[in-house]
């Protein structure tokens, strides 16, 4: 029986989620398989990767092949590393204390880089957003300077209808008060 390490496919439509399992090469891909390794979610920047290192470490001295996608997450996570490190212990190149050394210093190289990426996504997010709000906020500043000057056209508009009936009221008052003295005598 030849053993394969690939992903399964779980999650839904549009947004997939895999399984990274040591499965037999004839079952189907989505079907029996003989050990769940980790998980991988593509949806997330960057991408997730959860895995099992001594179980896949274990799967590939046993003989199991990874496809594409899964060696490439098997060499992103450094099990490809410690499988090639505990060869070279196996003929006496090196010895254990040595191998988990290379490995240790390889895995806090790797993390601080996706640290960085993640710092780098989190900024450039940081910055597309406040460069969304201050074009939000001048487009808000250009809407009220034109509402309040719309206003003050409006009432310069209005303005001199309101002086001339003024004027009128005004002319007319005079007239008025001198009726109403003449019928109050």
């Amino acid at each position: 029986m030849s053993v394969k390490i690939r992903l399964q496919r779980h999650g839904k439509k549009g947004k997939p989620f895999y399984w990274v399992v040591a499965a037999d090469a004839r079952s189907k891909r989505d079907g029996k398989y003989l050990e769940k390794i980790g998980t991988y979610n593509p949806n997330t920047n960057p991408a997730t990767i959860d895995l099992n290192l001594d179980s896949a470490v274990k799967w590939l001295h046993n003989g199991a092949q990874p496809t594409d996608t899964a060696k490439a997450i098997l060499s992103y996570k450094g099990a490809l590393l410690k499988h090639h490190l505990d060869g070279g212990i196996r003929k006496g190149a090196l010895t254990q204390e040595q191998a988990d050394a290379k490995l240790a210093t390889w895995l806090e190289a790797k993390t601080g880089t996706v640290d960085a990426k993640k710092d780098g996504l989190t900024k450039a997010q940081a910055d597309v957003k406040a460069k969304a709000f201050k074009a939000e906020q001048d487009v808000n500043a250009k809407r009220l300077a034109a509402a309040a000057q719309a206003e003050a056209d409006a009432i310069a508009a209005a303005t001199p209808a309101v002086e001339e009936e003024v004027e009128a009221v005004a002319e007319e008052t005079p007239a008025a008060e001198e009726n109403n003295e003449t019928t109050e005598a």
